[in-house]
């Protein structure tokens, strides 16, 4: 049985309206946490420290070892959820690529775990962002390919014409 769905795409993907989608598809109850509940749950103070995680004015996002510290605490409490029965759906950015997922892997070792890339063609993620108004406008672009570079899935879908409805419904059909 599946316990934990990964999400994994760039800012203003769908990655979110997707997880709430699939939390109404799915037939059992299912968390769903977001690398944005990570970075709100930090003291401003990591935003203003090279330790913590910048956020430029361009949309380029750089971490430092206080943020990569609490990350992997963070994912490590998610791969617990999961182990003490609660299947969770992570909402998640791979700004490593396959490093990103690597150390994934690592926690979620032994879980059956589902790998999703979630596109959307960067023209459109930047529209999103654009409406959006929450992040700094080009981190939509920057990450749209970046973070699917060497990352290996066992399911892929397309937000740039198909509703997260729609995509949500792919995703379980492959739910175990």
């Amino acid at each position: 049985m599946t316990q934990v769905i990964v999400l994994n795409g760039g800012s203003s993907a769908g990655k979110s309206s997707m997880a709430r989608s699939l939390q109404a598809v799915l037939p059992e109850p299912w968390l769903s946490i977001s690398i944005d509940d990570l970075v709100d749950a930090m003291p401003a103070a990591m935003q203003a420290v090279d330790t913590g995680i910048e956020i430029t004015s361009d949309g380029e996002v750089n971490v430092g070892p206080d943020f990569r510290r609490l990350q992997l605490a963070w994912r490590e409490g998610i791969a617990a959820m999961a182990r003490a029965g609660a299947p969770v759906i992570v909402d998640d950015v791979f700004l490593g690529g396959p490093s990103s997922q690597k150390e994934w892997r690592e926690v979620l070792s032994g879980l059956d775990v589902l790998w999703v890339g979630v596109r959307c063609d960067s023209a459109v993620a930047a529209e999103r962002e654009l409406a959006r108004q929450d992040r700094p406008q080009g981190m939509a672009e920057l990450q749209a390919e970046v973070v699917h570079q060497g990352v290996r899935y066992d399911v892929e879908v397309d937000t740039t014409h198909a509703a997260a409805l729609e995509c949500a419904r792919t995703v379980a059909a492959h739910v175990r």
